[in-house]
């Protein structure tokens, strides 16, 4: 399939599926309900079928990055959460090797930066670079089961967490970052670490992430609990 032809078939396929999520489907009472919650189901069949691994998205030039403040911020709570004494990473569930890595520790794995176009389902897209470390180097840390098809992401902000389909947290454009535009993160944007990938809406990038855990079964996320798609490629 040519590039074109999925680009076109990925944005009618979303489309569809947001007209008719765009109501009942984001009643947090009854969120993956009837007809809706139905559609969802075929769309997201019809995303993973269209998403490929090896697919990158076009890196950008530093001259193509937003201008500062340009780049929302966004927190579900009264206010940014500020880290906890000590913070860490958790890095668990069904794996060989479970790990704790502090800030300094993950500075020391394969630093990877990248700078691509930001997509949020409000319609808005911005540019930013992100440096960090590939979930796929914490998933060659810890050696994850064979049965493990998901990849959930928590947080210390109460309730705020997201669970990613496996082979899009693996993908090389998925990071989890300590660095924006050549700065350390600030806490506005997830400091001191934050989920960020080219292959999934706004959303699904959640900050401030302190466990990471492989696990064989879907759990939800803080949006996804809310009536958002769950799968929410781009």
């Amino acid at each position: 399939m040519t590039g074109t032809r999925r680009a076109f078939l990925r944005a009618g396929l979303r489309t569809g599926a947001l007209v008719a999520l765009g109501g009942v489907a984001c009643d947090s009472d009854h969120p993956r309900a009837g007809f809706l919650g139905l559609m969802e189901r075929v769309n997201e069949r019809w995303q993973r079928a269209l998403f490929d691994p090896g697919r990158l998205a076009p890196e950008l030039a530093e001259s193509d990055e937003s201008a500062p403040g340009d780049f929302p911020q966004y927190r579900i709570g009264s206010d940014y959460p500020a880290a906890p004494e000590g913070w860490a990473l958790r890095v668990g569930g069904l794996v060989a090797r479970p790990v704790v890595l502090s800030a300094d520790a993950l500075q020391r794995l394969q630093r990877t930066r990248t700078r691509v176009r930001h997509h949020c389902v409000e319609g808005w897209s911005a540019v930013a670079s992100w440096d960090g470390v590939r979930v796929s180097e914490l998933a060659r840390l810890v050696a994850p089961d064979r049965r493990v098809r998901y990849v959930e992401f928590r947080t210390f902000e109460a309730g705020y967490y997201s669970s990613w389909d496996l082979e899009s947290a693996l993908h090389p454009q998925t990071i989890l970052a300590y660095g924006m535009n050549g700065q350390p993160l600030a806490r506005e944007y997830g400091a001191p670490l934050r989920l960020y990938s080219a292959v999934k809406l706004g959303y699904k990038m959640v900050k401030w992430v302190t466990d990471v855990s492989f696990l064989p079964v879907r759990t939800g996320g803080y949006w996804e609990d809310r009536g958002y798609e769950w799968f929410a490629g781009v």
